[in-house]
């Protein structure tokens, strides 16, 4: 048993899709005694930050595109279009990619990453009438078919 986990876990370093390979056969054998334990733990948190981030930084596109959308008037003739679009495109990944878990954690998280779309919008617009405090709600900014009027 001690060789077989020498041998996962030199296949981690050398053939990374050897080893996920051979994890999901000794887990789907329920095999625990031989898995690579360490380099899968290490991969299961890289995965979740990987997904946090990535629906985080969907939902942070979708907000800057609603914003501009919506409070940029001076470019809003020629732009909303291609905002329209983009907040669209962004759902769709978005929708791709979200669990419940993931839904929970852009719940927690709306207020921060508002703040973070709000700086974005100030330094490209200037504009000083967008509200402080995110106006839309986790549903609306998930709904391809929502828009402020």
């Amino acid at each position: 048993m001690e060789t077989k986990i020498l041998n996962l876990k030199q296949l981690y370093e050398n053939e990374y899709d050897r080893w996920l390979t051979e994890m999901v056969k000794l887990l789907k054998n329920r095999d625990l005694e031989n898995l690579d334990y360490d380099n899968l733990i290490e991969e299961l948190e890289a995965l979740g930050r990987s997904e946090r981030s990535a629906v985080k930084s969907l939902l942070l596109q979708i907000i800057v595109h609603l914003m501009l959308y919506q409070f940029w008037q001076l470019e809003k003739e020629r732009n909303a279009n291609h905002w329209a679009a983009e907040i669209i495109t962004f759902r769709i990944q978005l929708e791709d990619k979200l669990t419940t878990n993931l839904r929970n954690y852009l719940a927690d998280e709306l207020p921060k990453i508002y703040q973070n779309a709000l700086l974005i919008v100030h330094k490209k617009t200037q504009l000083t009438s967008v509200p402080e405090q995110c106006p839309y709600s986790l549903d609306q900014l998930l709904d391809k078919h929502w828009f402020p009027n």
